[in-house]
């Protein structure tokens, strides 16, 4: 208990601290205890954010919506129906295939950020919407989950079933084999949103103009110019704190269907 205690504290405190400056003027940031409140400024600074510069806070939230979101549904949808296709069928060159695809969970992003700058520059696409989008599909350690999960929760006899009563392949994954394994497609799915919303290098590297950047590329690009605009030091941590609340929401809206997908991948 003391060793959860102490890690949930570590976790925690660094939420506290975001929120009690988020709630300070920019004057009692700096003069006031760092973990407690002061002049409770939480709106008044929230409504700074939305207005400072046209909103351009909530055009990065809502880049940051459009690139997670999208993601994260097709590349749970990818790497369900790659796992499933790789649990239930029996070709050659399954098993290399997916080694292939376990050798993609080790490689690191930055690792893949230069060349995959290099390919989209080749077809003129780097600074656009798709630079972002296109690679966040991929996720290897989804397909990993996926294949696991089928094999432990998609009986073969209930897919025999399915195809005598003459249901496609299609229709089968749809209509059966995703019912079954719908916990871990949540897990898959939240997992992905969060790499996803955190990616950093990859807008850094692909995108030049501020109207396509995410919210975490915005708030780094305002933390470079706080020694020059002090103001903005107070929109970064409001900002900062904004920016996990779909995370928190999604987890807590999630939370019971990742842990079943969990605990069922890890014991299966």
């Amino acid at each position: 208990m003391l060793v959860m205690a102490v890690c949930t504290l570590y976790f925690l405190v660094p939420i506290w601290w975001l929120f009690v400056g988020a709630s300070k003027s920019s004057d009692q940031f700096t003069s006031t205890n760092p973990l407690w409140f002061a002049d409770f400024d939480l709106f008044a600074n929230i409504s700074d954010l939305f207005a400072y510069r046209d909103g351009v806070f909530l055009r990065w939230m809502l880049n940051s919506i459009l690139y997670t979101g999208g993601a994260a549904l097709l590349g749970t949808v990818l790497a369900a129906m790659c796992g499933y296709a790789l649990a239930k069928y029996r070709f050659r060159g399954r098993e290399l295939l997916f080694n292939v695809v376990l050798s993609g969970v080790l490689v690191p992003a930055t690792a893949l950020a230069l060349p995959l700058f290099l390919l989209f520059s080749k077809v003129d696409a780097t600074n656009t919407f798709w630079s972002v989008f296109l690679p966040s599909l991929v996720n290897p350690f989804g397909v990993y989950l996926a294949r696991i999960y089928a094999t432990a929760s998609v009986p073969d006899e209930l897919l025999e079933a399915a195809r005598i009563d003459g249901s496609g392949e299609i229709r089968t994954f749809f209509k059966v084999a995703t019912r079954l394994m719908f916990p871990a497609l949540v897990t898959i799915f939240l997992f992905h949103f969060v790499a996803v919303w955190n990616n950093f290098l990859l807008p850094l590297i692909m995108l030049s103009d501020e109207r396509l950047f995410p919210v975490t590329l915005g708030l780094y690009t305002w933390n470079t110019q706080v020694n020059q605009i002090p103001e903005l030091r107070g929109l970064v941590i409001v900002g900062a704190l904004l920016s996990i609340t779909p995370l928190v929401i999604a987890f807590l809206l999630l939370q019971r269907f990742w842990r079943n997908g969990l605990g069922a991948g890890a014991v299966k």
